[in-house]
């Protein structure tokens, strides 16, 4: 049996139409496949290989750590370079009060931190999150998703989760001193990037500090340069009590985190005694491509380009069949009339070398989410492409 065989046959699937492409290699914003064709990858795999496929400083930061060790111990008990290098490194990014970084392996794993963190910490039981929104496909993280269609199979779910709009002032007054967190992603990401404006984060943090319950920002999606800061967050001008980020922080290396204040994290420690534990968090190859990974965004300036490559993007992908194009950054959706015209330029788009998407709350608009070491002259080919694809399927 070939790969392609044995992949339907053995590998557990995630949909009754999976892409199906078989990769054989990767490099910067490119994709090649068994036949040695190219696909522009215009989705980053989802938000992860940010600063390209296999870059030489990720791919030296883990042969050399190959080179040291693998695994040696379970999360939190020896001390190992790559970890609290990553931490610190991380740490230098954040305002003062976000000094202490639990890595796990995976934004779901950060997530389900997170909400442990939050009801540790406070004591309370309840939840706020939003419409629309994703956080992951875990138990817990599910819970808290947006979209009933996803959640209904699996229940019952973790209980007292409330829901409110994104963006609406008035929703915030659910938040009581009964509430243990808000979790809210910066940008919504599989609602087809939608954003608040300052106003609306200002509001919430001032409710959250009247009411002692803690905010979460999930920037899974959003964090580590996408919107053209390195914290979506910081276009905003609140910070949050519990910070989570994984996808590109890795290099494409696996690997998540909740950040928090080292005096909530110290919750953590006792009553009971390992309150979180991980077995492979913050495994020493993935720290140590994530490492490189922050210092890539910082020595070649990859975040202070988004806006002039995210501003180009804008410009050219203008056409009838475009509804509207919303974006923070490099972090876009382009919306069309409806999924099945989506699908068929997403598809037009493979033949031609681009690898596009949708979202899973708004499957009407396609996925923009490239690497951001993507060029100028990379960015006019793809969307030549694109408005050459909507005037094929017409």
């Amino acid at each position: 049996m070939n790969n392609r065989q044995l992949f339907f046959k053995h590998l557990g699937q995630t949909s009754e139409f999976p892409l199906s492409l078989e990769i054989e290699r990767a490099e910067g914003v490119y994709m090649y496949d068994k036949d040695n064709k190219a696909y522009l990858d215009l989705i980053s795999g989802i938000g992860v290989s940010s600063i390209g496929h296999r870059h030489p400083k990720v791919i030296e930061a883990i042969k050399t750590q190959v080179d040291k060790h693998l695994h040696v111990m379970v999360y939190g008990e020896f001390v190992t370079a790559p970890q609290v290098q990553l931490a610190h490194a991380i740490t230098e990014t954040l305002p003062n009060h976000l000094d202490n970084v639990f890595l796990v392996n995976s934004g779901s794993e950060a997530t389900e931190g997170a909400l442990k963190l939050a009801k540790r910490h406070t004591g309370r039981k309840k939840i706020i999150s939003f419409d629309n929104a994703y956080h992951g496909s875990t138990s817990g993280a599910l819970s808290i998703a947006g979209d009933e269609k996803l959640k209904s199979p699996f229940r019952p779910l973790l209980p007292d989760i409330h829901q409110i709009r994104f963006g609406i002032s008035e929703d915030l007054n659910i938040i009581d001193k009964e509430t243990a967190a808000v979790i809210i992603e910066t940008v919504q990401g599989e609602a087809g990037v939608r954003c608040a404006d300052s106003a609306y984060f200002e509001a919430l943090r001032e409710k959250c500090n009247e009411t002692g319950t803690l905010l979460i920002m999930d920037e899974i999606q959003c964090g580590f340069g996408r919107t053209g800061k390195f914290w979506a967050f910081e276009h905003y001008g609140v910070a949050p009590d519990i910070l989570l980020c994984a996808k590109g922080m890795g290099g494409g290396m696996p690997i998540g985190a909740f950040i928090s204040s080292k005096e909530i994290m110290n919750d953590l420690t006792h009553d009971p005694i390992l309150g979180h534990i991980t077995t492979f968090g913050g495994h020493p190859v993935s720290a140590a491509a994530s490492l490189a990974t922050i210092r890539v965004l910082q020595e070649e300036k990859l975040i202070a380009s988004v806006a002039e490559k995210a501003e180009l993007f804008l410009s050219l992908l203008k056409h009838s069949k475009i509804k509207e194009v919303r974006n923070k950054g490099l972090m876009m959706a382009v919306e069309f009339e409806s999924f099945e015209y989506l699908d068929r330029v997403i598809h037009q788009l493979l033949d031609e070398g681009i690898l596009s998407d949708w979202f899973l709350f708004c499957d009407n608009s396609m996925r923009i989410a490239p690497p951001l070491t993507i060029t100028l002259e990379e960015i006019k080919m793809a969307c030549n492409k694109i408005l050459q694809a909507i005037d094929d399927v017409g």
